[in-house]
């Protein structure tokens, strides 16, 4: 697991580059470098953060973040116990987190690793409709 990047991990920089030739410009990891909040950064620092859009991305891992009805979230049987515990506490840390952003006037887009590709094409259209609705 020490080997597993939750930073800066090829679906993330995937993301990252098609946005930029997009024309979109963002910050990594939470970080605002404004005076929105006291530490600089946003809560469960998003992967991707657009200050124009007021947006997040989230980059998410099928299995980590146990994306529903993915074959790729399948738990594993081999210390069930340990799984359980540790892929629960991520759905539920990730759930408070887009609650405290939303509640912050943050809008979240999530990407799952499966569906990158197909979300990439529709993203900036997603992004420009979040920022007007």
């Amino acid at each position: 697991m020490a080997s597993i990047n939750s930073k800066d991990n090829k679906a993330e920089r995937r993301v990252r580059s098609f946005l930029h030739t997009s024309g979109f410009r963002f910050r990594l990891h939470g970080c605002v470098g404004t005076s929105i909040l006291p530490s600089g950064v946003l809560p469960g620092k998003p992967d991707i953060v657009l200050l124009r859009y007021k947006t997040v991305i989230l980059v998410n891992g099928c299995f980590w973040h146990q994306h529903e009805g993915c074959p790729k979230a399948r738990r594993s049987v081999t210390n069930a116990d340990f799984w359980d515990k540790k892929l629960n506490a991520n759905i539920q840390r990730d759930a408070a987190n887009i609650e405290t952003l939303n509640k912050l006037g943050w809008r979240t887009i999530v990407i799952w690793g499966c569906e990158l590709e197909k979300r990439l094409k529709k993203l900036p259209e997603e992004i420009k409709r979040v920022k007007n609705g």
